[in-house]
């Protein structure tokens, strides 16, 4: 059974710049690349605070395929730059269940 990786942040405010270029030439290539299929990004451009910035969802064939990613040394570098841009960054692993996930 396929498995998720849900994951929300805010993006620090004197971080966006250089956030949204390593999002787009490192983060997503590199998921790619261990086998994380991201399906979803979603930015959300007003909120009351109560609404992370940032939601994204990751998918992976089965649970084993997620636990080898998560523990690589590539996925490690990557989410440890993540965070240097980031505050309140959250993840967990799910099961698919084929409705929207939170």
């Amino acid at each position: 059974m396929s498995v998720k990786l849900l994951m929300k942040w805010d993006i620090k405010q004197e971080q966006q710049q250089e956030y949204f270029e390593f999002v787009v030439r490192e983060w997503g290539p590199g998921l790619s690349r261990l086998g994380l299929e991201l399906i979803g990004l979603w930015l959300t451009t007003f909120s009351s605070g109560d609404t992370p910035q940032i939601m994204a969802e990751g998918l992976t064939d089965d649970l084993a395929s997620m636990r080898k990613i998560l523990k690589s040394p590539e996925w490690q570098r990557l989410h440890e730059r993540l965070l240097e841009c980031v505050t309140n960054y959250t993840q967990k692993v799910v099961r698919t269940s084929g409705e929207f996930q939170i």
